[in-house]
């Protein structure tokens, strides 16, 4: 399992669709379901260790959950948030232990800082884990005003500093999305949003990636939360469950 193989399945005209895990079973039943990558989503390592997302709190159990899954039989990107640190040198040495036990991706998000503080990062990444296919995010439009040129720019410094991919979530407008998507030579990545573009429509659009992010822990824990006020209701619950057995076998 190597980032190459991770880089090609970047493909213009066949995006990748990268479901995120949060936990082992989480990861293995999604390989179970034909996905051969699969990526960990950081709201819900945090959530599930009763950590704040995007503070740089899950170090720890970030890497904990890349040593338990980064030597299964499919492609791990994991969600770095911003490297845990300001420190280059520090996000660098993250990267190189999530290297050492198998990722082949890593995900960076800039959070709105500088620009070339995250460039600095990258570097580093690039420097310390050759092999990791890294993802640049930029949070333009997730919790910034969606300036064009701003995101332009920043996705700029980036791909120059080593960025095998750019990111930009919170992007649904498919003129902005086909614009980017053009512009670039590396891979476009935006998130999936059940408000946005179909997959369909996307891969139209030149996106050659669709992350899932934590839609899937949080359609989860909405179907657990329905299931118990149905059942308190007296309604016979609905929907798909794995049974016990299948569950286990994912051990």
């Amino acid at each position: 399992m190597t980032a190459t193989a991770f880089a090609a399945l970047h493909r213009a005209g066949e995006p990748l669709l990268l479901p995120c895990a949060w936990d082992h079973a989480s990861a293995f039943a999604l390989a179970a379901q034909g996905f051969g990558a699969v990526a960990t989503t950081s709201l819900g390592v945090a959530a599930a260790g009763g950590l704040p997302d995007g503070a740089s709190a899950t170090r720890d159990e970030t890497l904990r959950l890349a040593l338990t899954l980064g030597s299964a039989p499919f492609l791990l990107s994991v969600d770095a948030e911003d490297g845990f640190s300001d420190d280059p040198d520090e996000v660098g040495e993250c990267a190189r232990e999530l290297a050492a036990v198998g990722a082949v991706g890593i995900n960076l998000e800039d959070a709105l800082g500088p620009a070339d503080r995250h460039a600095a990062k990258i570097a580093a990444v690039r420097s310390a884990a050759p092999g990791l296919f890294v993802n640049a995010r930029t949070d333009t439009y997730w919790s910034g005003d969606g300036d064009r040129a701003e995101t332009m720019r920043r996705l700029e410094v980036y791909r120059e500093a080593g960025a095998h991919g750019v990111f930009v979530p919170g992007l649904t407008d498919p003129a902005r999305i086909a614009a980017l998507a053009a512009h670039f030579d590396v891979p476009l990545n935006v998130l999936y949003s059940p408000a946005g573009p179909a997959l369909a429509h996307l891969t139209d659009l030149g996106v050659r990636r669709v992350s899932l992010g934590s839609l899937l822990y949080r359609r989860a824990l909405g179907a657990a939360l329905e299931t118990a006020a149905g059942i308190r209701a007296g309604r016979d619950p609905g929907g798909a469950a794995p049974t016990y057995d299948e569950v286990r076998a994912l051990g």
